[in-house]
């Protein structure tokens, strides 16, 4: 009897539970990734994903060649290519790890549940994130996380039976649906061995003053692991990441400043599986507010020119347009300045979340979409149990990119202009642009104070009036963190809070 392993966002043979069930039967077990062109064709898809996954295969395949076996890449959609494996394999069972994804791949994997039990096929699922299936107590979440992330890593199967030579397609020179349309010169490469060797360069050396160093898009680049799209994709397991960030925390020689800066880095990746039990637990939540009352707050089309300047790195404010001309060109950004970006598009442009979020999930090499749609709906102010965080990009970039370092990088037309004004260059007198150019960067879209000030009068009366007490309890119930310090929750119909800058995650 044959098993066929279904590889989704796991693309590693190391702390893989269905490929080491599948091996320690004994029986000739196919290694199965499916190029689904429909899925390609989502809006949130894009040709640098694409591209990570295609290096993400290759290094599979190495790794499968090893214990004897190899990848097999079909074509299609998943069902028929079961179909095709059933004829000419009698394939018996069909394991794979559980994903989390938008909808579409929710409404595939029920369909392939289907099909499997309609011709009585077995087919089981592992967890690979601390994320909860069907969860009815949000209270008991972190307990079930903390549990899964104990569980001993999985060694990558010595030996994995062959079922035989299967012709694939050969996954290099595909473009599925629009990727290729998408250039990404500085894109992260994808596999194994490069997730590893990030993962060991972090904990070695990187990790240390972590906390202090993530903020700045000058420091992040080194500071965050940038294991991101490796975790996206599965090729190194959050488990082990967990496990190994806990070991060289706690080891004996490890002074207290790297212990700090480990635990820090594990309390994040405690977050991740928290944002992506939010989609888990309302897959909706890909589509509309996750306070519904909130979403009627902004109805109508986007102003297209703002949107798009926003998209092309043309707002005017150099910070905000030097971030997204950075992601735009090597598919990454830390924490930060992506929700920056969020929200500058969502407060002082007023524009509608679902625009600027498919965009921005194109761009993200790691685009993972519990914790996208979870994060940018937060950075839009529509969860209703978070407090309004409306960034000011001048002060913004006078903090985080002091000397503009950053901006004139991403920012050509600003490159001779002095740190005093790189930050807020239409101050700059005709005399001052011809002395240090800056004359062919463009003018901001509007005033960014004025408009954040506008932006939060709105939403907090629309909050008055429209935002029930019940609305935000069933968020807070469903959603809201049990772990941590306590938070303070905005209350309904009531004046918003200060603009500070709140905690990471609050």
């Amino acid at each position: 009897m044959t098993t066929v392993v279904w590889f989704k966002r796991d693309l590693r043979t190391r702390d893989h539970a269905p490929l080491v069930a599948a091996a320690n039967l004994g029986e000739p077990v196919i290694a199965l990734y499916v190029i689904e062109d429909n899925y390609w064709q989502q809006p949130d898809t894009s040709g640098r994903q694409w591209c990570f996954i295609q290096d993400s295969l290759d290094d599979l395949d190495k790794q499968l060649r090893k214990a004897g076996n190899q990848l097999v890449v079909l074509r299609g959609s998943v069902i028929a290519a079961l179909r095709e494996l059933k004829a000419s394999h009698a394939i018996e069972r069909v394991f794979c790890h559980q994903e989390t994804g938008g909808q579409w791949t929710f409404e595939r994997d029920k369909a392939v549940i289907k099909w499997c039990s309609d011709n009585q096929i077995e087919f089981r699922e592992w967890n690979q994130f601390g994320v909860v299936r069907r969860l009815k107590d949000r209270d008991i979440w972190d307990k079930a996380w903390t549990e899964l992330m104990r569980q001993p890593v999985l060694e990558a199967p010595g030996s994995v039976p062959f079922a035989g030579a299967i012709q694939g397609v050969a996954w290099r020179g595909i473009e599925p649906g629009a990727t290729a349309a998408d250039r990404c010169p500085d894109r992260q490469t994808g596999g194994s061995i490069r997730g590893e060797t990030l993962l060991a360069s972090f904990l070695e050396r990187r990790c240390v003053g972590y906390q202090y160093n993530i903020s700045s898009p000058n420091t992040a680049v080194r500071a965050c692991s940038r294991l991101s799209p490796h975790i996206a994709y599965g090729t190194v397991s959050l488990r082990e990441i967990y496990q190994q960030a806990k070991a060289a925390g706690i080891h004996r020689n490890t002074l207290p400043r790297k212990q700090k800066s480990l635990t820090s880095f594990r309390s994040r990746l405690h977050w991740h599986c928290h944002f992506i039990q939010k989609l888990e637990d309302e897959p909706e939540l890909e589509f509309r507010a996750m306070h519904r009352e909130l979403e009627g707050m902004k109805t109508g089309p986007n102003d297209s020119e703002r949107l798009q300047r926003w998209q092309q790195g043309q707002t005017g404010w150099p910070l905000v347009d030097a971030c997204m001309r950075s992601l735009q060109h090597t598919g990454w950004l830390n924490f930060r300045m992506r929700a920056m970006l969020m929200a500058v598009a969502s407060y002082q442009l007023w524009l509608h979340w679902r625009e600027p979020a498919l965009h921005l999930a194109r761009l993200f090499t790691d685009f993972e979409p519990g914790i996208h749609y979870s994060q940018t709906q937060m950075q839009s102010g529509l969860t209703g149990i978070n407090a309004l965080r409306i960034y000011n990009p001048v002060l913004q970039s006078q903090k985080l990119d002091p000397h503009g370092e950053f901006i004139r990088r991403w920012i050509p037309e600003l490159a001779g202009v002095p740190t005093e004004m790189i930050h807020t260059p239409w101050l700059m007198t005709p005399v001052q642009k011809a002395r240090f150019g800056g004359n062919t960067y463009t003018a901001p879209v509007c005033d960014h104070e004025q408009a954040a000030r506008a932006a939060r009068k709105a939403v907090g009366d629309f909050r008055k009036q429209h935002v029930s007490r019940e609305e935000t309890g069933r968020v807070l119930h469903r959603h809201g963190s049990r772990k941590g310090p306590h938070q303070a929750r905005p209350k309904p119909a009531s004046q918003p809070p200060a603009d500070n800058q709140l905690s990471l995650f609050d």
